[in-house]
């Protein structure tokens, strides 16, 4: 049986959980991306993870100088003092008009001269751990497709020998279209850089080519911050499953429980929709509050409203989130689409289940969260996973989604209906003269919900349920019609 090869791991978490536990020692990877993606900074993370391991590692510079690098390291708090830098500049002969003789020639030279360089520093050394920043300059050394590929193999089979792991890499500034190093690397790792029209620019990264080793496949989104870079890798829901007892969860309103058939399952997602105002996030502070009271965690994502506002606001129907936040049961986050990539977000979700234990999740709502998606498909993708993630861990889920219209045929931003196990329908509908809200369950996957239509009042007491509107038809429709006697409106007063 062939023995895998050692990982030497790049010290980045979610570079390393995408590569499968890193690079294979002894062999040679590509880093390509534009200039700004990120290859300096993980290049310099990957030698200080070997130097902190106490490995001799070589950071060889043909475009930037050792000032450059060792001010790039400080502005993240970091000390190139354990990597050895070597600059490598063209020798001042071959800058000499007297010793150039022709265009061709000298740059046969200087290429030579350049290898012969790049082999002393590294004999010098004697690195388990080099970066080879960047081909770009052997490519236009080399100055036809045939020299630079030999110029890579020769380069290959030198570290190969020497069982070093090797970094190249390459800013695409030549020939993006090049491909030449891809079919000489072990592996071979893409990073991009997008701009949207408005917003911060988003960056990612996708492992193009790991011979031998099954590694994470697809656009995994990334960020630079001080600190270094944070790679998140795609959610897959099917790798995380846990065991739970998935029992009944009742609301602290009578009325509301009946209203959803007994209560909500553990592990089930529940979708609530209306248009602005009908007390969307009110509803799911409501199953907030009564999760902390059951003793349990519960963490709200809030994309819509400021958080000062809504613990203000929640403060005046008799919710104190200020204290739940600062007795550590509710973890209360305001998320900016413009600035946060959805990678960032599952992630921070599933930092919430699965380190601090949070079994209720709030997601206020999915038309904050959709504007941080490139289009409605790739919504429905991410929420897919991360509903399906957390309903394997067990947790809770609330999910808003405002839609546009106030009364009559009203259409949501994106239809996510068939992913939520439990849909909630909240209406405006005018009657004597007032406008009122309405609530239905239309929909529950497991065991049966109310078929009725209530009315309902937000007051300094929360959320109050009326009996069903059982005299009246066409509530959803915004202007409903008396079929009998109206005894069951709620009282202007209560």
């Amino acid at each position: 049986m062939i023995q895998e090869p050692e990982q030497a791991p790049i010290g980045i978490v979610g570079l390393d959980d995408v590569l499968a536990g890193g690079l294979a020692r002894g062999r040679v990877f590509l880093l390509e991306g534009s200039p700004g993606t990120g290859k300096t900074t993980i290049a310099m993370q990957f030698l200080m993870n070997g130097a902190d391991a106490g490995e001799r590692v070589l950071y060889i510079t043909l475009s930037e100088t050792d000032d450059e690098l060792r001010a790039s390291a400080a502005s993240h708090g970091w000390s190139l003092d354990g990597v050895d830098v070597y600059e490598l500049v063209p020798p001042e002969t071959l800058l000499d008009d007297e010793q150039q003789q022709s265009l061709l020639y000298s740059s046969d030279l200087e290429l030579g001269e350049t290898t012969r360089r790049i082999f002393d520093a590294v004999e010098r050394v004697n690195p388990s751990r080099v970066v080879l920043d960047s081909l770009s300059e052997i490519r236009l050394l080399a100055q036809s497709s045939l020299r630079y590929r030999r110029q890579v193999l020769a380069l290959k089979h030198y570290f190969s020998r020497l069982r070093t792991t090797v970094l190249l890499l390459d800013d695409l500034t030549a020939d993006a279209h090049d491909k030449t190093v891809h079919s000489v690397a072990h592996g071979v790792v893409r990073l991009e850089e997008l701009a949207p029209d408005y917003g911060a620019d988003r960056r990612r990264m996708r492992v193009i080519k790991y011979r031998g080793r099954r590694f994470r496949g697809g656009y995994h989104d990334m960020t630079i911050s001080t600190g270094g870079v944070r790679i998140f890798p795609r959610l897959v829901s099917a790798e995380h499953r846990g065991d739970f007892k998935r029992d009944v969860l009742v609301s602290s309103s009578e009325e509301l429980t009946a209203l959803l058939g007994g209560g909500v399952e553990r592990g089930s997602s529940v979708l609530i929709l209306g248009p602005a105002g009908t007390g969307k996030s009110t509803l799911t502070l409501t199953f907030v509050v009564t999760a902390i009271g059951r003793g349990e965690k519960a963490a709200m994502f809030v994309f819509d409203e400021e958080i000062g506002l809504l613990i203000e606001r929640a403060r005046g129907i008799g919710i104190d989130l200020q204290a739940m936040i600062d007795r550590d049961l509710l973890v209360l986050e305001q998320v900016d689409a413009a600035e946060m990539t959805p990678g960032e977000f599952s992630e921070r979700v599933r930092h919430c289940v699965q380190v601090k234990g949070v079994q209720t999740v709030v997601i206020d709502s999915l038309n904050g969260y959709q504007a941080s998606m490139p289009g409605e498909a790739a919504l429905v993708l991410h929420m897919h996973e991360l509903l399906q993630f957390l309903n394997r861990q067990g947790a809770t889920t609330f999910l808003t989604v405002a839609q546009h219209g106030l009364v009559g045929d009203m259409r949501s931003p994106v239809d996510v209906t068939y992913l939520a196990d439990i849909v909630v329908l909240l209406r405006y509908f005018e009657a004597r003269g007032r406008v009122r809200r309405a609530i239905s369950v239309v929909k529950k996957r497991t065991g049966a919900h109310e078929d009725t239509i209530r009315e309902y009042r937000i007051g300094h007491l929360g959320l109050t349920l009326g009996k069903p509107l059982t005299n009246f038809q066409g509530v959803l429709r915004g202007v409903p019609s008396l079929v009998g006697n109206d005894p069951e409106l709620l009282e202007a007063g209560s």
